[in-house]
């Protein structure tokens, strides 16, 4: 009898001590995620400093010009998106029509094609060119992007890049142009025209046309990253960004 007893005893200290055990973990557990939801509050509330400011808006524009770039870079990146898809220039869009009312429809698909994939081969120098831009920014530039209207990078970035844009993307859209052939095919597409009776003869500088083209698509890119950070909380993918950019939102309501 006394066996047993000791049996019981001992078996009822070994359960209380596990769910003693248990019981620590938990509230240990409990405890934690307290302490880790209090360091993330005060981690990302607050007013950031300047230098917090001058980072968290160099690292989003980062994240940004980076996507944007990268997705014009590609294969149909300019082709295939309907906001910055290069057509025909306008002094050209007549003969387009002209041309599509008598069956040439291949010929100014081609043209089309070939403008857009110049600005695709283009668009892959654009990415050093602003992150270099992004490297330049002082800290006052960075503050009046944060605190400015929705698209004030976009515009910091036109401000101090188009020039350049324009200068290295010239003789790559030249090449790009001859390497896909779009200048001769709308050299074809010209001829055919001008030979109709009656008409203007059409001259473009494609070069130009596809740079300028070619630039503002990388701005139109930049602008939606821009927007998404500002107005989608879960884009803001670091604590930095959210300190900095939760504070650019109590700033403005």
């Amino acid at each position: 009898m006394k066996k047993l007893n000791f049996l019981f005893a001992l078996i009822a200290i070994i359960i209380f001590t596990t769910l003693n055990v248990q019981a620590q973990i938990k509230l240990s557990d409990i405890f934690k995620k307290v302490i880790d939801k209090k360091t993330t509050t005060s981690t990302t509330a607050g007013t950031p400093t300047s230098l917090e400011i001058g980072q968290g808006i160099k690292e989003a524009l980062q994240i940004g010009v980076s996507a944007g770039a990268d997705r014009l870079s590609v294969k149909d990146g300019f082709l295939g998106n309907l906001a910055v898809k290069i057509l025909m220039p306008p002094e050209a869009q007549k003969v387009e029509r002209t041309l599509r009312s008598i069956g040439l429809n291949s010929l100014c698909d081609n043209v089309i094609t070939s403008l857009n994939r110049a600005a695709e081969d283009a668009a892959t120098e654009a990415k050093p060119i602003f992150i270099s831009a992004i490297k330049q920014m002082t800290l006052t530039d960075a503050t009046n992007i944060l605190l400015g209207n929705k698209d004030a990078a976009t515009e910091y970035f036109k401000r101090v890049t188009t020039a350049q844009l324009l200068q290295k993307f010239s003789p790559i859209v030249t090449t790009s142009l001859n390497k896909v052939n779009a200048t001769k095919y709308y050299s074809d597409l010209t001829t055919r025209y001008n030979r109709l009776p009656l008409v203007k003869p059409v001259n473009t500088n494609l070069t130009d046309y596809v740079t300028q083209k070619a630039i503002d698509g990388l701005f139109f890119e930049v602008a939606q990253e821009e927007l998404k950070i500002r107005g989608n909380l879960n884009s803001r993918s670091t604590t930095l960004l959210q300190k900095v950019f939760g504070y650019a939102d109590k700033k403005k309501i």
